[in-house]
């Protein structure tokens, strides 16, 4: 297994890391963008785990609640991408690198996308 981020180095919430995809410890897995949506402190460094959104520049395929990244220098992108609602979680060693983070607006745009998405 790779090693990634250590416990202590938990990442945050709205926090741009690259994970591996297809995740398995294949040499053929491509590195790829994904957005923390858990927080640290209650979740990611306790479980050892983190709860992550896919991010994609795809722009001919839409999924319900998309959210357009409107600052993707501060999130470290190097191109307008979106935060698509595929969750999974993942092993923070698999975590190999952090980005950069959402600006405060984009954060408010994806947490009323997971508001709209888990209405509890």
């Amino acid at each position: 297994m790779p090693l990634g981020i250590s416990e202590a180095a938990a990442p945050e919430l709205f926090e741009v890391v690259v994970v591996p995809f297809p995740f398995s410890d294949i040499p053929r897995a491509k590195k790829r963008p994904a957005l923390v949506i858990s927080q640290r402190d209650l979740f990611n460094a306790p479980a050892g785990h983190t709860v992550l959104a896919m991010i994609t520049t795809a722009k001919a395929t839409k999924w319900p609640l998309d959210v357009p990244i409107r600052d993707p220098r501060k999130a470290g992108l190097p191109e307008n991408s979106f935060v698509r609602m595929k969750l999974f979680t993942l092993d923070n060693r698999l975590i190999l690198k952090s980005l950069g983070n959402l600006s405060v607006p984009d954060r408010r745009k994806v947490g009323e996308a997971l508001d709209a998405l888990i209405a509890y």
